[in-house]
């Protein structure tokens, strides 16, 4: 049988509108996928499932962008680190990206279907409060297996340690890094709260989580098959995007209930280390999705 593959727990942001998906399908079609949290426990998380996508050992899974973009370059234009003001800006320029998304990763073995949300990512940390990119200096951040989140940091004064998604917790607790960088509902979900003190709302990338297939399988499929399945996925994914975002702002206050530390800050500083790098992903995300990306979101200085 089918299955789709993600890597957060089952009372996360996206398993239960993946099993609503799936459930329509079958409803509809009678064609039946099952639903695997926390990547079914796969060793070596959203890289090692990306390759079992694309090599057909897999049917189906959702991963962020910037981790495709090791096979798909192009993906990396959903983490440029501050082109997006906030979700809702985000989600617009995915769509306004959508075709020119789904011709690379067709290029690349891969069937792309939409992309659900994460969030906008912040800095959380064991102890330190990160008001000012001084506060980095030396700082150990917990990055994804992501280039472009590693370059961002280290411009800042950082230092990028990669680690897995379904490593994160450990590495918090036992010392190997000062902190992680994502969205509240990743905190929250993992509960990484129980090893980390202070959240700085640095907002500085937004982050979703791509529902990719199998080309092959996914051409494999009846038209009619293949129809429900991008109804579905449309539907399910314009309700979890409303809930994500919603979700991620009441996770201020609750976090703050929780005993830590919320902060805004002020992103300008933080912003100015970008421009040097941006000619460098400009270029590797390919020159069609950022001239795309600047239509959604305004001239990126």
């Amino acid at each position: 049988m089918p299955r789709q593959f993600h890597n957060q727990p089952e009372d996360s942001h996206q398993h239960r509108f993946l099993v609503d998906l799936w459930a329509d399908v079958r409803a509809a079609t009678g064609f039946e996928v099952t639903v695997h949290a926390s990547n079914a426990g796969v060793h070596g998380s959203d890289p090692r499932v990306l390759a079992m996508v694309i090599g057909g050992e897999l049917e189906f899974a959702t991963m962020m962008g910037p981790l495709i973009a090791a096979h798909v370059p192009a993906a990396e234009i959903q983490g440029v680190p501050f082109a997006f003001r906030d979700s809702a800006q985000a989600h617009a320029a995915m769509d306004h990206l959508a075709g020119h998304l789904q011709a690379e990763m067709r290029a690349h073995g891969l069937a792309w279907l939409g992309v659900f949300e994460n969030g906008m990512r912040h800095v959380c940390s064991v102890s330190r409060n990160v008001a000012t990119p001084a506060d980095l200096q030396g700082y150990r951040v917990r990055v994804p297996a992501a280039r472009i989140y590693a370059e961002l940091f280290e411009a800042l004064g950082a230092v990028a340690v990669p680690v897995n998604i379904d490593g994160l917790y450990a590495a918090l607790r036992d010392g190997q890094v000062d902190g992680h960088e994502n969205p509240l509902a990743i905190t929250e979900v993992n509960r990484l709260y129980e090893v980390t003190r202070v959240v700085s709302l640095t907002a500085h990338a937004w982050s979703g989580f791509n529902l990719v297939a199998n080309l092959a399988f996914w051409q494999s499929l009846p038209e009619h098959v293949r129809e429900a399945v991008q109804r579905a996925a449309r539907q399910q994914i314009a309700l979890q995007r409303t809930y994500a975002m919603v979700l991620n702002a009441e996770l201020q206050r609750t976090l703050a209930a929780r005993g830590m530390s919320v902060a805004a800050v002020e992103r300008g500083p933080f912003r100015a280390v970008t421009g040097p790098l941006r000619r460098g992903w400009r270029e590797r995300c390919g020159t069609t999705a950022w001239r795309l990306l600047e239509e959604a979101v305004g001239k990126l200085h």
